[in-house]
């Protein structure tokens, strides 16, 4: 902001007692009151400058999940495979499951024994050891966001029934062959520390 002392008419009015002040200090005054003038218009243009630059609070920063994985999956087989080849059914035979990709992708996904041992107490807070040990073995469930390109897949875990999950990622190798889509799992939830590693098999369901 330029303020002209000479021939224009100032940035500000003069009380009237202040004529009677020499003209030195009458622009001296006018000069002081333009430069705060023009601070505050500037302060005022940099901040409305800063408030639109600030990101959006609605900004979808999820990165990309490949098309292919978009839609709803049906379990076919979910195995531990250890370092000797051998394999174990973590849910025992023909487990169930369902996964759920959405186009952003955000997932749902959650697997259970075909037959499980229901509690002899129809209360799940007065069950036995077993009982307890056979409803967190027998199922696995979590839910979070997938992106990843046409073979590495990444996995942002929000939560799981498995505690110590929660807010986990990796990225795990994929492939597809027709409808089934199979992908290794580094640390499964069990057996890992003896070096298992998990091997799931998906199959797409058609609307």
């Amino acid at each position: 902001m330029v303020c002209v002392l000479r021939n224009a008419t100032p940035c500000m009015s003069v009380p009237k007692h202040s004529q009677e002040l020499p003209m030195k200090n009458v622009s001296s005054i006018v000069l002081v009151a333009c430069l705060v003038l023009g601070a505050n218009n500037a302060f005022a243009q940099d901040s409305g400058m800063a408030k639109d630059t600030k990101p959006s609070a609605s900004t979808n920063d999820h990165a990309m999940v490949p098309k292919e994985l978009i839609g709803a999956w049906t379990l076919v087989r979910c195995d531990n495979v250890y370092p000797d080849g051998h394999r174990v059914e973590l849910y025992g035979p023909n487990p169930e499951g369902m996964w759920l990709i959405d186009a952003q992708g955000d997932y749902m996904m959650q697997i259970v024994r075909a037959k499980r041992m229901p509690f002899a107490v129809n209360d799940k807070s007065k069950g036995t050891p077993d009982e307890y040990r056979a409803a967190s073995m027998d199922s696995n469930a979590h839910y979070g966001h997938i992106s990843g390109d046409a073979s590495v897949m990444h996995s942002q875990i929000v939560h799981a029934s498995f505690p110590n999950w929660d807010g986990k990622s990796g990225d795990s190798g994929y492939t597809i062959n027709g409808d089934e889509l199979t992908y290794r799992v580094a640390k499964p939830s069990s057996g890992a520390a003896e070096g298992a590693h998990g091997e799931v098999v998906w199959r797409r369901v058609h609307s």
